[in-house]
């Protein structure tokens, strides 16, 4: 049978492809803005004849209906990473956390750690060759496919092809459905002063011809609005947005200097707007691979001069970074930030870097702190920390002392918050 023929015979409504859920089975939804919408709600809709359904995924862009308590008996929320429409649900207790590190995710399907029976993805319309491409998903989602009992596809031409490895035979899917939806979107957050000064901080610590890793948020996107005045910058990235495609169209990024992938931005998923979307769509300069490569952190490492740049709730004056949980609610999750901080210390030139705001809370909180809340969770460790950035500065922890790193950290603390930091200090460890 032709890979004609085969697509032609296995397109289905939305609410046919998901009358094969079973309750019991776990399900695995295509990652952030690759999560495919129509299926989704088609699942959701048929709560009524479910039980016990596990809904497993990382950041959650769509509705996340599955999350709300009048679903609680038919669908289970395991969550890799929480976002907005999970978060509740994760500290009610009515949906639940599983920690691991990003670029090992995969292998909980393929070692079924975690056997998937059901993937929910979303690809592009096939091409002349019977393929489509995993577009803004890859990460995660090339292994359920692999992994999956039964693989469920929306077919949308809204998805952009993203090269590298993004590509899939359409035999390796079992059921089609047509979908013409808009793609999840991501708008850029607000940049504020903070922001902006905080981005101009990191931007200082960046050197023409450095290959970066960016994080997600207002910190990520103020860094690069700071770096129009650099050359030859490259990205190995987990995730690009709208700020490196402004770059790269001003020739700032242009990944010349790369010594992995020369001349082309390796990712493993994407998020942004529309025009993003479209930017990304048949580039020969973007190439998408699954995240156990992208984010491995020895092949993080084999990029010279990584520069690693991601965020955090709070940092302590040993250099813990608390970047998930708030107190001890799970906020977020690990995402790609150890994985990329391992990979610059294993990087010649490589650097890495964690910034925030020095206060939360309209400045009655300091963000640098004696020691972490009650029940946080330490995201990376005081070993693995090189740089802390906020809007007061830059303190390098690499290579300093207990008390040099607080130091170092109570200079680039709020100014308010300083002698209090030194008292607390003095009454906690005696130095």
């Amino acid at each position: 049978m032709s890979w004609t023929a085969y697509y032609q015979s296995k397109i289905v409504s939305a609410q046919e492809a998901v009358t094969v859920i079973k309750s019991g089975d776990r399900v695995v939804l295509g990652h952030a803005c690759g999560e495919p919408q129509m299926l989704v709600d088609a699942m959701v809709d048929r709560a009524a004849e479910l039980e016990n359904v596990e809904v497993v995924h990382m950041v959650a862009m769509g509705k996340g209906k599955y999350c709300l308590p009048e679903y609680s008996k038919s669908f289970r929320h395991n969550a890799l990473f929480a976002g907005g429409p999970t978060r509740k649900a994760v500290a009610e207790g009515r949906a639940d956390y599983t920690p691991c590190f990003f670029y090992q995710i995969p292998g909980l399907f393929r070692d079924e750690v975690l056997p998937v029976d059901v993937a929910l993805i979303t690809v592009s319309i096939p091409d002349k060759h019977g393929y489509v491409s995993l577009g803004v998903s890859v990460d995660y989602t090339r292994q359920i496919v692999k992994s999956a009992k039964t693989v469920i596809a929306e077919v949308n031409p809204n998805m952009p092809n993203t090269g590298g490895a993004s590509f899939i035979k359409v035999e390796e899917i079992d059921y089609f459905v047509p979908c013409e939806k808009p793609l999840l979107e991501l708008i850029p957050p607000p940049i504020g002063d903070v922001e902006k000064a905080i981005g101009s901080n990191i931007a200082d610590l960046i050197k023409d011809g450095d290959c970066l890793q960016l994080g997600i948020g207002a910190i990520p996107d103020a860094v690069l609005t700071s770096l129009g005045d650099k050359n030859d910058l490259g990205i190995h990235s987990e995730m690009i947005s709208d700020g490196v495609m402004s770059l790269a169209i001003n020739g700032v990024v242009n990944c010349s200097r790369k010594n992995l992938h020369p001349d082309k931005i390796v990712i493993t998923f994407a998020m942004g707007t529309k025009s993003f979307y479209e930017w990304l769509d048949d580039n020969p300069m973007i190439e998408s691979y699954p995240v156990d490569y992208v984010n491995n952190p020895t092949i993080v490492g084999q990029n010279d001069n990584l520069v690693s740049i991601n965020s955090a709730l709070s940092v302590d004056l040993l250099g813990q970074v608390a970047a998930d949980t708030l107190g001890a609610k799970q906020f977020s999750g690990v995402g790609g930030q150890v994985d990329f901080v391992r990979g610059a210390a294993n990087s010649k030139g490589g650097r890495s870097v964690i910034a925030l705001p020095a206060t939360a809370s309209k400045g009655s909180l300091s963000r640098i702190c004696v020691s972490l809340d009650n029940g946080q969770a330490v995201t990376t460790g005081r070993y693995d920390v090189d740089y802390v950035v906020t809007e007061y500065g830059v303190a390098r922890l690499r290579g300093k002392t207990n008390q040099q790193r607080a130091d170092a950290l109570i200079n680039i603390a709020a100014p308010e918050f300083r002698e209090q930091l030194m008292e607390d200090r003095k009454a906690l460890f005696g130095w």
